[in-house]
């Protein structure tokens, strides 16, 4: 969990079920996900989902999305297909299910923006870390200076090393793109959990491995005040 004066931003964990369905429709985890959200005072219906898809090459894919697309993938089938999502709307909360990649949640308290970015080792290849940033100054104009980011719990190096970027961590590899886009390293924070690691998150990779006896998702939601 983090949370400041600004944002807030919340993890679920293994117990509170799995936040993303085998079939990619929401009225099988619609239950875990309300129970989740109202425990901290939100709703599916002023919330919007990450829909992920691996198919194509492109996963750089960023939407800024507005009041319609709210209960988007939450209580309707998802429409919109993205690798980060952009609010600048106090209230409109994003939400990403995770296996073992980082959520990062970046906020423009100057420009009153909110981004919630998908970095796996597909899109961190395509240095989906600093692009996430020129997007924001591109379309917004941000300052890289002004921008706080959060990682997310995510797989470490001992059980998931990228292999193209001579066995580092997602984290380290994370950080190193966003401070190429220009993000004072003091306005990083990484979680320290390692899912393959810690029990109390779901991991897919491990589940593969025959490590875990469930797969799942855990995921981040992240709201602007």
């Amino acid at each position: 969990m983090l949370t400041d004066s600004r944002v807030s931003t919340f993890t679920s964990a293994l117990s509170d079920g799995s936040m993303k369905s085998n079939d990619g429709k929401y009225r099988s985890v619609l239950p875990a996900r309300e129970r989740f959200l109202t425990a901290h005072d939100l709703s599916p219906s002023t919330t919007t989902l990450v829909q992920l898809a691996y198919e194509g090459y492109n996963y750089t894919r960023y939407k800024v999305v507005s009041d319609n697309d709210k209960r988007d993938g939450m209580t309707r089938d998802a429409t919109i297909v993205a690798d980060a999502l952009v609010t600048t709307t106090p209230g409109h909360a994003l939400f990403l299910p995770l296996a073992d990649c980082i959520g990062a949640v970046l906020h423009d308290p100057k420009k009153k923006i909110l981004m919630l970015s998908h970095l796996g080792r597909h899109n961190l290849e395509q240095f989906g870390g600093t692009k996430s940033i020129e997007f924001l100054v591109e379309n917004f104009q941000c300052d890289p200076e002004n921008i706080t980011v959060w990682l997310s719990p995510a797989a470490g190096k001992d059980n998931y090393p990228l292999f193209a970027f001579d066995n580092r961590s997602m984290h380290d590899v994370a950080t190193e793109q966003l401070l190429t886009a220009g993000i004072v390293l003091e306005h990083i924070t990484s979680s320290s959990v390692d899912t393959t690691k810690d029990m109390t998150y779901f991991s897919h990779s491990e589940y593969l491995k025959g490590h875990r006896e469930t797969d799942g998702r855990f995921a981040v939601v992240t709201v602007m005040k």
